[in-house]
């Protein structure tokens, strides 16, 4: 039988003259297969058209770590491929496995676009806008799923500058007055005329206040009570404001002791007020120092986090990116959150783009989280095997259903409420794992134990 008696009578043709058939059957050609092999692969410019003659395919695609079987061709006139005819981006959807020894005919793309537009040039026009709006859709939308995670970035890392900034403004807002109280009292200590020796005496007290033995709770609060009792037995005025601030560095009573035994009755007064002054300006500038080296932190997890200042390709050592996406997911990580870090220090670095894999560890966290509904525990896990680098982020939320894990990697596919999700985060995750670093990902659910486990070549380089 010929090829074109073959065609002749496939569905898809039913509207074409015999003569259209002839000339189609004459553009491609008639090719043979044995189980086992692969037509195409997912994810592969789709440059040929493919019509099942006789034998039989499965179209598959890869869901997590497994090719599930999306759609079967047995019945002559099938096809599938041949998009890059009406869209110069074109891939195929899935791969192609032929099962039984089969027969297909098969047709460039270039010929099927030239055929089509001889003979439907109106349809093809049609089919070409339908595609590019759909991929303007999908553009769209991926767009969309990019800016409302940069605003959820944003606005987390928005929160977590402001209590630092704050507090900075307040304890450099406080230190005007307690250089104020430091320079009254040194005056008041000049009136009453110590020597030099005990001054000398008194600065060798204060530098032997140590703050961070101060005690803290209900300690503290004893600790203030007994200062106050003492300062109000040896009629030191403003023990109110004394009290609190020796406590809070750390001053015992016997320090006190000291203190009365360096100085005159007269002098005593201004000496603890110049004491207290001075390690209140001590904490206040301690305060203003965390505060701003956490905003510095915060910046440098920033930079670390979007790679701006770094090349796309580079060694990654993956530890970094994923203690950076914490910190960036820091607001959503409190309350009832708990975060375990298991990090395997013989994890070797690997080239990969880093700025991509921060996209993927912050689709996956965010995920865990809003999957804990926040409350439980979240685990980050590394380890390497003899040719991967593997990450494994952990929830104890409720976990997912058979239905839904087969299906999370897919776009658009969302559990979350409307408006919530658009269901791109996990399609760009594997997109960037398998498509862009060769890896591999895979979630493994059950109710109060999720892993989503991604695997990344060790050794290779980026293409």
């Amino acid at each position: 039988m010929s090829l074109f008696d073959e065609l002749r009578p496939v569905p898809i043709l039913a509207g074409f003259t015999d003569e259209q058939v002839a000339e189609l059957a004459a553009s491609g050609t008639e090719e043979t297969y044995e189980p086992g092999v692969r037509l195409f692969d997912e994810g592969r410019p789709a440059d040929d058209w493919w019509v099942l003659l006789s034998g039989r395919i499965d179209l598959v695609r890869r869901i997590g770590t497994e090719e599930a079987i999306m759609a079967t061709m047995e019945h002559a006139g099938q096809w599938a491929g041949g998009f890059r005819a009406w869209d110069d981006n074109g891939i195929y959807m899935g791969s192609a496995r032929v099962m039984a020894p089969t027969r297909v005919f098969r047709l460039t793309a270039p010929e099927l676009a030239r055929i089509g537009e001889a003979w439907f040039p109106f349809a093809v026009h049609l089919l070409r806008g339908l595609i590019g709006t759909a991929r303007r859709i999908e553009v769209n939308a991926r767009q969309r799923e990019a800016l409302v995670a940069l605003g959820t970035l944003a606005a987390g890392l928005a929160h977590e500058i402001n209590n630092p900034a704050s507090a900075a403004v307040r304890s450099v807002g406080a230190l005007q007055q307690s250089s104020d109280d430091v320079f009254a009292s040194l005056q008041r200590l000049a009136g009453e005329g110590i020597s030099a020796a005990q001054f000398v005496a008194l600065d060798e007290l204060r530098r032997s206040i140590d703050p961070s033995s101060a005690p803290t709770g209900v300690a503290l609060s004893e600790l203030e009570d007994s200062l106050t009792d003492w300062l109000s037995e040896h009629d030191i005025d403003r023990d109110w404001e004394i009290a609190p601030a020796l406590a809070g560095a750390g001053v015992s009573v016997s320090w006190l002791d000291r203190a009365a035994s360096a100085l005159s009755a007269s002098a005593l007064q201004a000496g603890l007020e110049w004491v207290a002054s001075a390690v209140t300006t001590t904490a206040l500038i301690s305060e203003a120092q965390n505060a701003t080296r956490r905003i510095s932190d915060l910046v440098s997890a920033v930079k670390s986090y979007s790679q701006l200042d770094r090349a796309a390709v580079q060694d990654v050592r993956v530890v970094d990116g994923l203690e950076s996406t914490l910190i960036m997911l820091g607001h959503k990580l409190r309350d009832g959150i708990t975060v375990v870090r298991e990090y395997d220090d013989s994890v070797p670095t690997f080239v990969a783009n880093p700025g991509e894999l921060n996209q993927v560890w912050t689709n996956l966290i965010d995920n865990a989280v809003d999957a804990m509904d926040g409350a439980g525990t979240l685990t980050v896990r590394t380890y390497a095997d003899e040719r991967h680098v593997v990450v494994e982020i952990c929830d104890t939320g409720e976990g997912m259903t058979e239905e839904v894990a087969a299906h999370v990697f897919e776009p658009f596919f969302t559990t979350k409420e409307v408006g919530k999700g658009t269901g791109l985060g996990l399609d760009i995750s594997r997109r960037i794992v398998v498509e862009h670093h060769g890896g591999e990902i895979g979630v493994e659910s059950a109710p109060g134990a999720t892993v989503v486990r991604v695997k990344l070549p060790r050794g290779e380089r980026v293409a």
